[in-house]
């Protein structure tokens, strides 16, 4: 026997609807008494975006058994400060294939991020949750693994938008500790002497440059040149358009 519920999806979470059903009540169809967890993500929503799911005007679990004639609103995350990384000690991602660009941002902000052009949705799961950190995806179907303890869906496919979204929604404005990640394996970077890198340096940078930076796992050397001056301006854009 089929049933009918009603749903209603408020704030950001239309952004996974069809536009029909976005900031109304819709009916939905099912069988049985599913997870309203379950429901939801039939209906296109992951369930690492919601934060709070009200049946018949009271607040339910995921877990709830859908009854037929429920009214469902489902609400999104809205800021408040114990929200913001559902339980995760600290601000570390974990970024599917597509988003290297992406990756190489956070790490130049100073976030610690993993990132393999190689991994697997079930490798990326595994990572999040071993390691408790948080996923970072233009596919919604990864944000469905139930293994993952935080995640986020990237609406926008331009780098710097993107950036902007995350800094906004995990409140990383004063997180922000710019050079100290080292862009290529995410290792930190720490301060050397000069005459300790002298051979791994170009014959111009040994000329114009005197203070440097390595990273602590690759080696990797670093110095404050025009990448640094681009790092710069990109930190005083984010922190002009997120006040």
């Amino acid at each position: 026997m089929s049933h009918t519920a009603s749903f209603h999806f408020h704030g950001s979470l239309n952004d996974f609807l069809r536009a029909p059903r976005r900031d109304t009540s819709f009916d939905y169809t099912f069988a049985g008494s599913p997870a309203v967890k379950d429901t939801i993500e039939a209906i296109g929503v992951p369930h690492l975006e919601i934060r709070e799911v009200r049946a018949n005007g009271n607040s339910v679990s995921l877990s709830y058994k859908l009854q037929d004639k429920d009214e469902v609103q489902v609400y999104p995350f809205d800021g408040k400060e114990e929200e913001l990384a559902a339980g995760i000690a600290a601000y570390r991602f974990v970024l599917d294939v597509h988003l290297g660009t992406l990756a190489r941002s956070l790490r130049l902000l100073g976030f610690d991020t993993v990132y393999h052009n190689n991994l697997t949705d079930a490798e990326i799961s595994g990572i999040a949750e071993e390691e408790r950190r948080i996923v970072l995806t233009r596919d919604v179907n990864l944000l469905k693994h139930k293994a993952i303890p935080a995640g986020y869906w990237l609406r926008s496919q331009h780098t710097e938008e993107q950036l902007a979204e995350v800094v906004k929604r995990f409140r990383l404005l004063k997180q922000l500790k710019p050079f100290s990640r080292c862009l290529v394996c995410n290792g930190e970077i720490l301060e050397v002497p000069k005459v300790d890198v002298l051979e791994q340096l170009p014959p111009k940078t040994r000329l114009y440059f005197d203070e440097f930076f390595q990273c602590s796992t690759c080696r990797r050397v670093y110095w404050k040149g025009s990448h640094y001056e681009r790092m710069q301006a990109l930190v005083s854009r984010l922190e002009q358009d997120l006040k």
